[in-house]
C-alpha cells in the first residue's frame, strides 16, 4: 500500500476515509514510518507579504475585496522588512518561510521585481522559501526559480465537482495549469485544500484524487480546516470535529506516501492530543507563528513546548531537495515578458458569495 499511485478512484479513497478508526491510524502510520522519520516535523512560518484588496471571490477568505472582514491591508512588505521577519522565523525553529501576496494573479513589473529579491535574500538565509503568489506563468516560474525558490504553493482547495459551489472568478483548470508551469521548473510544488466547507465526504476523496494524480505528486500538501471569518460567505459553517481531520489527515498519508503532510489552518481548534493523532497518523509538519495571513495560529513557543511533550524533532531545511542556487537580479538570463495571461473567469454565480458582497456593501 505504500507505493505511488496515479490511479486513484474516489472509491477507493472513500474506502480508505471509512475505515475503522484504529484501523486507518494503523495502516496511516505504517505506511509514515516507511517513508518518512516519525519524531521529525518541518515547520514552516507563513508570512504576508501584501495583505487584503483581493478581486477573487474565494468563498472562505477574508482577503477578498468585495466582503467586509475588518482585516489590517497592507502594500507590498519591503525587502528588509521581510528579512527581518524570515530571521526572526529561522530562530524560533523555521526551516521555511512561506510568502503570501492576495493576489489574483503575478504581474511583471516593479512588485514582481521586489518579490524576486526576497526570495534570493531568503534563499542566501539557509532557509527554504516558499510563494503563493496566485496564478503563475511558465516565465514567471522560471524567474522564481532562477532566484532561488524552493516550493511554490497553489491549493486545489477542494474537489473540481465543488470547486464551482466556492469560487466563481476562477476555473479548477486554472489551478492545474499553474502547477504545469511550476513543474517546468526544479521547484517543488505544494498543494492541498480545506475540509469544512459544506463539502460532501465524496469532494474529499475527489481532492486526493486529482492530487495525487498529478505526476509527480506534490512534495508538500496542507490540509487545512475552514477558519470561518465573519464577513465571508462561509462565516456561519461549524467547525469540523477533530475525527474528520485526522481521518483527513490519515487518508492523504495513504494516498500520497511520499508528500510532506501540513497540519495548517484551524490547528487553535484542536487540542495537543488531537494534533498527536494527527501527527501519528502521518502530518509531519506544520504552519508555525501566531498568524497564518488573517487568521490566528498556535504561538510558536506552545508549538515547541507540544514538540518536546511528544519527542519531536524541527526538520532541518533542505532535507527533502537540495537548496536551490540563486541568480542575482544583474545576472540573470530570464527577462520579464510584460504577459498579459487570460486566466478563465468563469461566468456563473455563487448565491452565498452575491450575498455576503451585498452584505458587505450595505
Amino acid at each position: 500500500m505504500s507505493e505511488v499511485r496515479h490511479n486513484w478512484t474516489k472509491e477507493e479513497v472513500l474506502e480508505i476515509y471509512n475505515k475503522p478508526l484504529m484501523e486507518l491510524l494503523y495502516d496511516a502510520a505504517t505506511i509514515h514510518r516507511k517513508r518518512h522519520n516519525p519524531n521529525e516535523i518541518q515547520v514552516s512560518t507563513l508570512l504576508s507579504i501584501k495583505t487584503g484588496g483581493c478581486s477573487e471571490d474565494c468563498g472562505y477568505c477574508p482577503q477578498a475585496a468585495r466582503y467586509h472582514t475588518d482585516i489590517d491591508g497592507n502594500d507590498l512588505m519591503s525587502v528588509p522588512q521581510v528579512k527581518a521577519q524570515a530571521l526572526r522565523a529561522k530562530s524560533s525553529g523555521s526551516s521555511r518561510v512561506c510568502m503570501g501576496a492576495a493576489w489574483r494573479n503575478v504581474k511583471d513589473g516593479p512588485e514582481f521585481d521586489q518579490v524576486l529579491e526576497m526570495v534570493r535574500t531568503i534563499n542566501k538565509l539557509d532557509m527554504e522559501v516558499c510563494c503563493t503568489l496566485g496564478m503563475v506563468t511558465e516565465n514567471q516560474a522560471k524567474r522564481l526559480s532562477e532566484a532561488g525558490l524552493y516550493a511554490y504553493n497553489h491549493n486545489l482547495d477542494t474537489s473540481e465537482d465543488y470547486y464551482k459551489d466556492v469560487i466563481s472568478t476562477r476555473a479548477f483548470e486554472d489551478r492545474l495549469e499553474t502547477i504545469e508551469n511550476v513543474r517546468k521548473t526544479n521547484v517543488t510544488v505544494c498543494s492541498g485544500g480545506i475540509i469544512g466547507m459544506g463539502e460532501k465526504l465524496e469532494d474529499r476523496a475527489g481532492m486526493l484524487v486529482a492530487l495525487s494524480s498529478l505526476n509527480p505528486q506534490p512534495e508538500s500538501t496542507p490540509i487545512n480546516a475552514l477558519v470561518a471569518v465573519e464577513g465571508t460567505p462561509m462565516e456561519d459553517i461549524k467547525p469540523v470535529e477533530i475525527w474528520e481531520m485526522i481521518r483527513m489527515v490519515a487518508t492523504t498519508r495513504i494516498v500520497l506516501p511520499q508528500t510532506q503532510v501540513r497540519l495548517s489552518a484551524g490547528r487553535t481548534q484542536m487540542s495537543r492530543e488531537g494534533q498527536a493523532m494527527c501527527f501519528f497518523a502521518g502530518a509531519n509538519s506544520i504552519f508555525a507563528g501566531d498568524k497564518l495571513l488573517t487568521t490566528p495560529n498556535p504561538d510558536v513557543n506552545e508549538d515547541m513546548a507540544m514538540f518536546e511533550l511528544l519527542g519531536l524533532n524541527p526538520q532541518k531545511p533542505f532535507k527533502k531537495s537540495s537548496q536551490p542556487k540563486t541568480v542575482e537580479a544583474e545576472d540573470s538570463k530570464i527577462t520579464a515578458l510584460g504577459e498579459k495571461p487570460k486566466w478563465s473567469r468563469p461566468d456563473h454565480k455563487i448565491e452565498r458569495n452575491e450575498a455576503a458582497k451585498a452584505k458587505a456593501k450595505v
